[in-house]
């Protein structure tokens, strides 16, 4: 009895390890959490990845920490104040409520791994993921029965399910089979929106008038075409609006659907009792963070925690977390736009062997080359993307005078900026052009376009002071952070884009790590991110990241130096590490380096509160402070060209 005693009152410190690997998935329901997490966690103690994932989980406690102590200075004439607020913007929202609209939401089944048992049908029935030992894109639900997931290293994998069998991943076979699926959903919305390889977002609402059937016919039918089609099965959901689509599409997986009828009952009953880390938008961290500030876990408390969320959140991020509480989503079909960039990047185990980088290099460039040639897109920025072998990221790019698309002409330049780096370990390298000659729909790009380095030049340095409810587009004021998508400012564009994996519809705010997005060509929005140093509180001088600023003889291309946040699962704090910071550039003779100390971006008034917005960051949110500099900047610009 005593044994048994002390042995539950043995510290277990993988309970509070909570990784992606961790989350449930469609297929792990039945799972040994806490045995996952300890395999996690004894397999990761000590390892870099463990180090980096201490390092966020530490910065999580901190904000949640910060936060609670601006919740406890609300007096009880603020909260009423914020309740007033939050109550007429909840009858504003739901005066938007658009119930005419039948969306569907299509998710094949375990796709990948579905595709390979396909091909080799002596897989079927046994444990399989799709990937290697280093890392996994998907499993199958044999596999997820035992806690595995995508997105999560081979080696812990296999500790996990012993039997577990690897099968390489095809994306030339997993094209062609979404292909397959997608000709099927032309048949009933030729408008549909491809969220990635394999699921789709559908307006079925004409189909189903001109039809005279409902949208759980149309399902039906639709779930039986693609298995005639492909071999595969998919899971569908039907809802008024995208968002609860793509919540029902989970609900009877795999090979199932649910329909949630155009009614507003029925849309609240729905919502009321749904956990918020089911919400596209809503992922760990700021799960973490309503449940630990707020003790918010339901969509419903969303609205009965209203006043808070009013009172400590931005008009933007308040409104986001109220729709969700009242189960309002897209209705509309969004507007096309135009591709900005094109990237590639590959997931590899970690190694310091330079002629090794120089051949994945190589390898990323050809698909890459490949990508742009097929979709006749030529451009002249290139960004090298690096992943150390201690998870820290680091961008460089080099805008050239000339368009490039050839694989040599990339592989040339990118060398260059690899070479500048060396010696390093790396387990992670991506390609991304962006600057087009012109846009997918052949529609030259506008002449008149300010960049970055015409902004500076001018020498335009004006700002007005914004007010304390400006909406701070991806929230960085307060929701920064949710940062489990990659969001990037385009510079040259004036644009926030996003992957073009997952749904990029509903996620305004962020999304936990797409499955597909492992070890996959993406679409990414050019990154070109600035630093901002806020040793003065009366004025903060921001440059390019990475590098001390200086400008060389030549000006015939500008070369910036940057780090960036990593998406490819999480984004994470960057290294401050100061002989980083000072490292000078290694150059070719031919590029500039802009200064952007010609601006006086902000002050932190008291060290503490953006003097632009209002928005409160302490002088430890470094990373934080710095993507804060970075979208007024951003915002400037927009201003400016508007």
């Amino acid at each position: 009895m005593e044994e048994s005693e002390s042995a539950s009152d043995k510290p277990r410190p993988w309970q509070s390890y909570h990784t992606v690997y961790t989350n449930a998935k469609a297929g792990m329901d039945g799972v040994d959490k806490e045995k996952v997490q300890r395999v996690v966690y004894e397999m990761s103690k000590g390892s870099k990845y463990f180090e980096n994932e201490e390092r966020k989980e530490a910065l999580i406690r901190q904000k949640i920490e910060h936060m609670r102590a601006r919740a406890a200075k609300l007096s009880a004439a603020d909260l009423s104040h914020y309740q007033k607020v939050a109550d007429k913007r909840i009858l504003e929202l739901d005066s938007t409520r658009d119930l005419s609209r039948i969306w569907l939401h299509v998710d094949m089944d375990a796709f990948y791994a579905a595709v390979e048992t396909l091909s080799n049908p002596s897989l079927k029935g046994k444990p399989m993921a799709v990937g290697s030992m280093s890392m996994i894109s998907t499993a199958n639900y044999e596999a997820r029965k035992f806690g595995v997931r995508a997105a999560m290293p081979g080696f812990i994998a296999r500790e996990l399910c012993p039997d577990l069998i690897f099968a390489p991943t095809d994306f030339k076979k997993y094209t062609y089979y979404s292909d397959l699926t997608r000709k099927v959903f032309w048949d009933y919305d030729p408008n549909f929106m491809a969220a990635s390889l394999d699921e789709a977002y559908l307006d079925i609402t004409k189909v189903c008038e001109e039809r005279s059937i409902t949208g759980a016919e149309i399902a039906e039918e639709l779930r039986s075409r693609v298995h005639e089609e492909t071999g595969l099965t998919c899971s569908v959901g039907v809802a008024p609006n995208r968002l609860l689509a793509k919540v029902c599409s989970d609900i009877n997986k795999p090979n199932g659907q649910f329909v949630l009828p155009n009614d507003r009952m029925a849309v609240m009953t729905f919502i009321s009792s749904l956990p918020i880390r089911k919400i596209g938008g809503i992922g760990k961290v700021t799960e973490n963070i309503l449940k630990g500030v707020f003790g918010i876990s339901t969509c419903e408390e969303m609205l009965q925690k209203g006043s808070f969320l009013c009172a400590l959140f931005s008009h933007s991020s308040s409104d986001f977390f109220l729709s969700v509480g009242l189960g309002l989503g897209g209705t509309d079909t969004p507007e096309a736009r135009f591709r900005k960039s094109i990237s590639s990047e590959r997931t590899f185990s970690a190694t310091e062997d330079a002629a090794l980088l120089y051949q994945k290099l190589a390898d990323i460039a050809e698909m890459l080359s490949a990508d742009m040639q097929k979709e006749g897109l030529s451009g002249r920025t290139l960004t090298l993307k690096l992943k150390t072998a201690s998870f820290e990221v680091r961008t460089r790019a080099v805008t050239l005078q000339k368009y490039i698309s050839s694989s040599d002409d990339i592989l040339k330049h990118a060398s260059n900026l690899l070479k500048a780096e060396l010696p390093i370990s790396l387990r992670l390298i991506g390609l991304r052009v962006s600057h087009f000659n012109e846009d997918k729909g052949g529609v030259p790009g506008d002449p008149t376009q300010k960049t970055l380095t015409t902004f500076f030049k001018s020498g335009d340095a004006s700002r007005r002071t914004g007010d304390d409810q400006r909406s701070l587009g991806s929230d960085l004021s307060d929701l920064h952070f949710i940062s489990e998508k990659e969001t990037a400012i385009s510079l040259d564009n004036n644009e926030t884009c996003h992957h073009e994996f997952g749904d990029p519809f509903e996620r305004k705010h962020l999304s936990d790590i797409d499955d597909k997005n492992c070890i996959s060509s993406i679409n990414a929005c050019e990154m070109e991110k600035i630093d901002e140093l806020s040793s003065n509180k009366t004025a903060a001088m921001v440059n390019t990241a990475d590098v001390k600023e200086r400008t060389t003889k030549s000006p015939k291309r500008d070369l910036s130096r940057v780090s960036e946040d990593d998406s490819s699962v999480q984004r994470e704090p960057e290294d401050s590490n100061p002989d980083r910071l000072n490292k000078e550039p290694s150059t070719s003779g031919n590029e500039e380096f802009f200064s952007l100390n010609q601006m006086e971006m902000l002050f932190w008034v008291d060290d503490y509160k953006c003097s632009l917005c209002g928005a409160e960051l302490p002088s430890s949110f470094v990373e934080e402070r710095q993507e804060h500099s970075d979208f007024h900047l951003a915002e400037r610009l927009q201003e400016e060209e508007s």
